[in-house]
């Protein structure tokens, strides 16, 4: 049997799960109005430590992070700044604010990855597949031809060939102390 090897990946599984009291996130101020603390995204978007929270990109509406568990390199999360899990709450400019960084975060991926297409997505509500059903975000996925291959459909696995850490430099233009 052949195997796939990703050391990177012990320490999330060796780790001691956290909860919002312990989490690592070293918040810059106080959460914004209405935030969740249970919430990741409304941490990173106050967080001071934008490399350890995958922060790519915030402005003062709108936060993108990679994903923790991606579906392929480059997966990002694109969120308002604001906790609703409701798209009629944003206002008519958050809301253009966000498909604006879209497609700012597609042109990014387009020029540091290339990829061939991406596949771009909002889950609203649980049952609709949201993972954080009270925090919208839209997840960026760049694509390549032949990307999944045949792993994740008859081994259930995924194949991730690049590690967070060099996908948030690689998409942040920072270089990581040891280099």
């Amino acid at each position: 049997m052949d195997r796939l090897w990703a050391p990177w990946r012990l320490d999330y599984v060796a780790a001691p799960k956290q909860g919002a009291a312990d989490a690592p996130t070293a918040l810059s101020h106080a959460l914004l109005p209405g935030a969740d603390r249970d919430c990741f995204l409304c941490r990173a978007a106050v967080t001071n430590a934008p490399r350890e929270d995958l922060v790519v990109y915030r402005d003062q509406h709108v936060l993108t992070v990679l994903n923790r568990y991606p579906y392929n390199n480059g997966h990002l999360l694109i969120a308002p700044r604001a906790h609703t899990g409701q798209l009629p709450e944003l206002t008519a400019d958050q809301q253009l604010q966000l498909i604006q960084v879209i497609g700012k975060m597609t042109q990014l991926l387009e020029q540091r990855m290339r990829p061939d297409g991406f596949n771009v997505g909002l889950n609203l509500g649980r049952v609709a597949g949201a993972g954080v059903p009270g925090h919208l975000h839209w997840h960026v996925v760049p694509r390549w031809g032949g990307d999944t291959n045949f792993m994740p459909t008859l081994a259930g696995t995924r194949v991730i060939p690049q590690s967070l850490e060099s996908a948030w430099e690689l998409l942040t233009g920072a270089r990581s102390e040891s280099a």
